[in-house]
């Protein structure tokens, strides 16, 4: 096959030039050539994706590896996939996917290790597979399933309620719900969730989402009965997230502000209709209710404490009280549940998770061993039930199943299912890089046992480094391919991440994003020092604010990478705000309308740095139902690396219709698109035949 590209569909080219302001008060003039990409809908925007989709996938199925790893991929992925089971009332739920079905279904069964019975099956709502179920909530008596669906990948959800004896779904239908769960009523007769107005003019994909609104829906009413519990016309950038406590005493809402990890936390008496009593009032860390004995709240924060402690609130008397410290490790805030007498903290030690069991007045009863170098993905418990559920991963070991038994601190697997694959031929060790600044950086290396490090190796670094999300060890069959290929993976953890905590994701944020950047070059440095690959069989793959990353490290340093992978990237920083939830993104990123931000954004923006170069193979993934990272990144981004590629390396453009950001998406479009990323790198990273290995 031939790699270079003589002729790539025309991507007309406008005047348009705007203008913004510098620190020094200066008008600073930037093109938009592309902006008519901003407007997916246009017949002149849908014929271009047309025809780089036509290019793409030309180039594509000329690759000679791509159809093995559909056909390997498959098999992967066919195996039984069983989530921790959570209890409602004498009712027991989890999600679970047989093999290849494109949605997990959720069963339902009076025990934890079955006999399971179909409760919802997402597969039914959509001939191809796009509706995916985004939430589900069960009452407290397991007598109702409030769920929410989604569309070709759309963030937007519509609830419904279902009965869980009959299988049978009530009349109540709500829409417009983004970014929103359902908290039950003690009494099962309705829920708490947030809704936003309808989008106006067909804007329903990249109109901005504010102004959203605390709701409360009785069972049997129209939507528009629903009462408002909370709106602020005055702060349009707030959120609201419900949560009843597990006695039924009070409401609990936790506002939000984009994606800054600091909040509000307000409470009131949950059948009173007065005013909420302010425990936090302005956004200067992150609390997150735990549960509560009473009028005594158990809270978790981040407040004089960057890597978090615990603490008890008395709501009557306004007395706090610390009882667990911070300590050298990172507390992981969605996994600190209370149990029968004590309290279940998650941790991470340099990436990878800690369970520790402590008494409710914080004393240490025992750390509890996990099953290995890895991460918990689910935490489920209840305040006043010793069975708790979770599961947990590795790199080389699927999500699995457990019934933890207290007080003991005994471990049960549910399930002993795996897919076809020898993990004891393939090691993972952790690995150091240093940045520029002198910091150390974790990585993750999963390769095949005895790694001949002479240089050549193929080798994919992916990372993140943002919003205080941490990237732990995770099992994803699409990269055991990868490996039994030849193939190493790498997985960097960035500042900008929570992985050492507040203080460590502050370091990758506004006006410190390129530590981000250094970082992650950093670790190819480390890579290609220690003899695992080299320039030419490195790549490149992130995802998101992921994609941001990778974009700007091909754009400061495109001779230290072969191939690069940027999916569903956010790339044009100056614009970003402008569409759906981009506006909460600023936390992070600062804003082109702030004078003090615009050098920053204009110094790493993919966008605006890409310049007449020879830059790696390109692959950029998108889906034309992305409403959190609109495709304009994408297309803009795609249409300006063209014109600038002096080299001969490719650059393409792979638009999936009826596909969104990533979540819900059905496993035949999850297969498809990795092998045709797995079968671009491994051409372009120059995986010689002889280093396969049969499957």
């Amino acid at each position: 096959m031939r790699d270079v590209i003589t002729t790539y569909p025309e991507s007309r080219r406008d005047d348009q030039v705007d203008v913004y302001q510098n620190a020094a008060g200066e008008a600073v003039q930037v093109p938009d050539p592309y902006r008519w990409l901003e407007d997916p809908d246009s017949p002149e925007t849908q014929a271009w994706v047309a025809e780089q989709n036509r290019v793409t996938q030309a180039f594509l199925a000329s690759l000679p590896a791509r159809d093995a790893y559909r056909e390997r991929l498959t098999g992967l992925w066919d195996y039984p996939r069983e989530g921790a089971p959570w209890k409602r009332g004498e009712h027991y739920f989890r999600h679970f996917n047989p093999g290849l079905l494109n949605q997990p279904v959720l069963e339902v069964a009076t025990s934890p290790t079955g006999l399971w019975r179909t409760l919802l099956d997402p597969n039914t709502l959509s001939s191809d597979g796009t509706v995916a179920l985004g939430s589900a909530s069960v009452s407290r008596d397991g007598r109702r399933l409030a769920y929410g669906t989604q569309s070709g990948g759309s963030d937007w959800m519509t609830w419904q309620v279902r009965d869980v004896a009959g299988g049978q779904d009530l009349p109540d239908q709500l829409t417009w719900s983004k970014f929103s769960g359902a908290a039950w009523l003690p009494d099962g007769s309705g829920f708490y969730y947030a809704a936003y107005d309808a989008p106006q003019d067909g804007g329903a994909l990249t109109s901005t989402n504010r102004h959203q609104r605390l709701m409360l829906h009785r069972l049997g009413s129209a939507q528009a009965e629903d009462t408002v519990i909370i709106e602020r016309p005055d702060e349009p950038d707030w959120g609201f997230r419900a949560e009843v406590t597990h006695d039924g005493q009070y409401l609990v809402v936790h506002v939000w502000k984009g994606t800054d990890p600091r909040n509000l936390l307000w409470v009131r008496p949950l059948h009173s209709d007065g005013p909420f009593t302010e425990l936090v009032s302005d956004f200067h860390a992150s609390y997150r209710l735990i549960g509560n004995d009473g009028p005594l709240l158990y809270v978790q924060t981040t407040a004089d404490a960057p890597r978090g402690r615990i603490l008890t609130w008395n709501v009557e008397t306004g007395e706090q009280r610390e009882i667990i410290p911070e300590g050298p490790n990172a507390l992981q805030e969605d996994f600190t549940v209370l149990v029968p007498g004590g309290l279940l903290t998650v941790a991470l030690h340099d990436a990878s998770h800690r369970l520790t069991l402590h008494t409710r007045t914080g004393e240490v009863r025992r750390e509890l061993p996990l099953p290995g170098l890895g991460a918990v993905v689910s935490l489920n418990a209840l305040p006043d039930d010793p069975e708790v559920f979770l599961a947990f991963t590795s790199f080389l070991s699927p999500a699995t199943p457990y019934r933890l038994s207290l007080p003991e601190g005994t471990f049960e697997s549910l399930s002993d299912v795996a897919p076809a694959f020898d993990a004891s031929a393939f090691e993972v060790t952790q690995e150091f890089a240093v940045s520029l600044d002198g910091t150390r950086v974790p990585m993750f290396i999963v390769a095949r046992r005895g790694l001949n490090r002479d240089g050549r190796n193929p080798t994919l670094l992916y990372g993140y480094g943002g919003f205080g999300i941490s990237l732990t060890p995770a099992f994803n069959p699409s990269r055991l391919a990868w490996l039994e290929r030849g193939g190493v993976y790498v997985q960097a953890n960035l500042r900008g991440g929570g992985e050492y905590g507040e203080d460590w994701h502050q370091a990758g944020t506004l006006g410190d994003k390129q530590n981000v950047f250094d970082d992650f070059i950093a670790c190819a440095e480390h890579l290609i020092a220690s003899g695992v690959t080299s320039p030419a069989h490195l790549g490149i793959q992130g995802g998101s604010n992921g994609g941001l990353l990778v974009g700007a490290c091909m754009t400061q340093r495109p001779d230290l990478f072969a191939a690069v992978v940027p999916q569903v990237g956010v790339l044009d920083m100056l614009r970003y705000h402008l569409f759906t939830i981009g506006w909460a993104w600023a936390s992070d990123y600062g804003r082109s309308d702030d004078p003090d931000m615009l050098g920053t954004l204009l110094a790493y923006s993919p966008l605006h740095n890409l310049r007449a170069a020879a830059y790696p193979a390109t692959l950029i993934t998108t889906g034309d139902h992305d409403d959190r990272v609109v495709p304009a990144h994408s297309f803009k981004f795609g249409a300006q690396l063209q014109r600038c590629q002096t080299g001969t390396a490719p650059t393409l453009l792979r638009i999936q219709t009826r596909a969104g950001h990533g979540a819900g998406k059905p496993t035949r479009l999850v297969i498809e698109e990795a092998a045709d990323i797995w079968a671009f790198l491994e051409h372009h990273l120059k995986l010689q035949s002889g280093q396969a290995t049969s499957s």
